[in-house]
């Protein structure tokens, strides 16, 4: 069998290997296996985006895990950070996302968390891999009388709604802010609208009528245009675009500037550092976060430590460096105080936050950080040899560092997804960063080929 789990679980083609109904099937019945946690009865929980094949694949994935004498909770349209949520407050042993977050609908997949709402670790992953191969679960599974049950859970998204709010100040009173909303057709489309009428904003809501096929289809995180343009249409303080599983967000000001994650991160970084709520000494970014967040932070004396693009990595890093506060210039931000993996609602309830604080647009805030032009090429490779291997490659890396000094940066790595190298160039001058980035590109070709 293919390798199924990616950086974010498992993905692929609604209703082809491996989100075929027999696979989720076989997944189901692992994942069962492997994430009860205990004898008795166990519980494992599952959510799903608005995606048409959800249907199908929630439905394989119940009669796996009920096969193997586990019980399943089933929640519904939920945010993936609804799912992580949920699996801690019902004490279940395990936690699945059905969703394929900003991918179109013809796309899906699913992810794991486990009873403490923390995505799993690489090795509980392949341990669950290796349980699909032929014959390892044959003998395991529950007699008659032991096959476990499924049950609806109706009230999901008020539970998620409760909590979402309890994470807002009680002194931060959303009244008379009014807010544009962006549920990209997904998961956010109940929830989203209720958090923030029920905390007193003056909502309107775009891309809430999802109907299993146009989630992420011109509105959400992946097209802000739509966003900004409603904003300034309806004369909004500020507009918030999720993407379709919710867990991520990426918001404009009154003006129709866009904010992207980078920028997020500077604005609570720096709240909480005001507020002394920043934990450990800095906060946790990707290498693919702009340089500018880098001066920024250090210009507050703060740190800014980087990991490999994912936000499993990010997390990974917080644990270690102590941080509450991390995330992707995509709009991913986790803040451990809260949740245990990327909240978009939450993330804009903390920035709404900052706003009703400040009494200020959130335009003021643009200043925060300066964003470097960042030019990023991808090069389709044969194969993936090591950079440290081609001399050339390495000559002219470092001839560009050399140029851009303090004041730019370079990254060049392979995609871990498909067969194509990535070369990223960061500095003040976007002619500098075009021709660096190609030259870099031309001989990364030259020097594969040869």
């Amino acid at each position: 069998m293919k390798k199924l789990f990616g950086t974010d679980g498992v993905r692929g083609k609604a209703n082809e290997f491996p989100m075929d109904s027999e696979t989720v099937l076989k997944l189901g019945r692992a994942a069962a296996h492997v994430l009860r946690r205990s004898e008795g009865r166990h519980r494992i929980l599952i959510g799903k985006d608005t995606r048409v094949s959800g249907y199908m694949l929630e439905q394989a994935l119940a009669s796996g895990i009920t096969s193997m004498g586990v019980d399943v909770l089933l929640c519904g349209p939920l945010p993936t950070p609804g799912v992580a949520y949920m699996t801690r407050s019902m004490r279940a042993d395990a936690g699945v996302m059905i969703s394929a977050s900003h991918n179109p609908y013809e796309d899906n997949g699913i992810k794991f968390f486990g009873g403490d709402g923390f995505k799993l670790a690489d090795s509980t992953e392949a341990e669950i891999e290796r349980l699909l191969g032929p014959g390892h679960l044959d003998e395991l599974r529950a007699v008659p009388d032991l096959i476990g049950k499924a049950a609806r859970i109706e009230d999901a998204i008020g539970r998620y709604t409760v909590y979402l709010k309890s994470c807002c100040d009680r002194d931060s009173k959303f009244d008379g802010l009014k807010i544009v909303l962006d549920c990209a057709n997904g998961a956010a489309y109940r929830v989203a609208p209720l958090v923030f009428g029920e905390l007193g904003a003056d909502i309107f809501t775009i891309g809430d009528r999802p109907d299993g096929k146009n989630i992420n289809l011109n509105y959400g995180s992946l097209y802000p245009e739509k966003l900004a343009e409603t904003v300034r249409e309806r004369g909004a303080d500020i507009g918030m675009a999720f993407d379709g599983d919710a867990d991520r967000v990426i918001f404009c000001d009154e003006r129709g500037q866009i904010f992207d994650g980078d920028q997020v991160l500077a604005l609570l970084a720096f709240d909480f550092q005001a507020r002394r709520a920043l934990r450990g000494d800095g906060i946790v970014a990707t290498v693919m976060s702009n340089l500018g967040l880098e001066i920024a932070m250090r210009n507050r004396g703060l740190k800014l430590y980087r990991t490999d693009v994912g936000d499993r990595y990010v997390l990974q890093e917080m644990l270690a460096c102590g941080s509450n506060l991390g995330g992707e210039q995509s709009g991913h931000v986790i803040s451990l105080d809260h949740n245990t993996t990327g909240d978009g609602i939450l993330t804009a309830i903390l920035v709404a936050s900052v706003l009703v604080r400040s009494g200020k647009p959130l335009s003021s805030f643009l200043g925060l950080m300066e964003h470097f032009p960042q030019v990023l090429l991808n090069v389709k490779v044969s194969k993936k040899k090591p950079f440290a291997d081609l001399p050339d490659v390495q000559r002219v890396l470092r001839d560009a560092e050399q140029k851009l000094g303090d004041r730019g940066r370079v990254l060049l790595r392979y995609s871990g997804t498909e067969a194509k190298a990535r070369v990223m160039v960061e500095c003040g001058d976007e002619v500098m960063c075009k021709s660096i980035a190609q030259e870099i590109a031309d001989t990364v070709v030259t020097s594969l080929s040869a």
